[in-house]
């Protein structure tokens, strides 16, 4: 049977993370950078724990005033130190509980910076090898942080989003633009079950693009996600889909 890790940012402020946290099988917690806090990182670790869902950080420009999602001229210097320094704070705090973290995804415009540019790319893999070289980097399949974090020996999972279109290069489409996001549920779902089964995604221009799937990302901070992460679970079920964590 084929088996896919079912992802979620949690730690957000969106309201819904305990109805979310039994839906999921990896919860990427905000780290204080966009958002977040020593509190609810600690609310988030103990759902997470009481229902056997993997923990991970979720590192991020510090710009809480635009969620994280501008991007910022950083340099690799400053993107290792405050990646790092992030994952250590939730770390502690997972370590406090009885918890250990298992993967780190970036965040937002993170992600995105880390996805195409090399030096931000590698930098991301290095502060998640210095932080524990077990950690798991999650990044946008096809990207250059997936390809960073395999070169510095880390494992890496090839993640793709369900409510997201793609560009033909595998980009994921800029949120300013209008068809960024998949507002109906029949068709994310139905996105999510060709990736799974067939690898590959269509972007706007009609293309098919190749992805490898390790772990489908579901949006935590959307007033339908708590419905759609049911019907998609159920959806991936029908299809003979099983989903698990991501074990390091």
């Amino acid at each position: 049977m084929r088996c896919v890790d079912l992802n979620c940012d949690l730690g957000e402020g969106a309201g819904h993370d305990a109805e979310l946290m039994p839906l999921i099988t990896s919860a990427n917690i905000a780290c204080g950078g966009h958002a977040g806090d020593a509190n609810s990182m600690r609310a988030a670790v103990k759902m997470a724990r009481r229902h056997g869902v993997a923990i991970g950080a979720h590192p991020g420009l510090e710009d809480r005033e635009n969620f994280g999602r501008r991007e910022l001229p950083v340099t690799p210097a400053m993107v290792e130190a405050l990646v790092l320094a992030q994952i250590q704070m939730l770390e502690w705090i997972a370590r406090s509980s009885g918890a250990r973290l298992t993967h780190v995804k970036p965040h937002g415009a993170l992600y995105n910076l880390a996805a195409r540019d090399t030096a931000l790319a590698r930098s991301v893999a290095a502060a998640v090898h210095r932080a524990d070289s077990r950690l798991i980097l999650v990044g946008l399949a096809g990207s250059q942080l997936v390809a960073a974090g395999s070169a510095a020996g880390l494992r890496v999972a090839s993640e793709v989003f369900a409510d997201r279109t793609y560009q033909s290069d595998g980009s994921l489409t800029v949120r300013s633009r209008s068809d960024a996001l998949i507002s109906d549920e029949a068709s994310a779902v139905a996105q999510v079950l060709r990736m799974v089964h067939e690898g590959l995604v269509r972007a706007t221009d009609r293309r098919d693009v190749p992805v490898t799937v390790d772990t489908i990302c579901i949006h935590g901070d959307g007033p339908h996600a708590v419905g759609f992460a049911r019907r998609l679970r159920a959806e991936l079920s029908a299809a003979g889909v099983a989903v698990q964590a991501l074990m390091p």
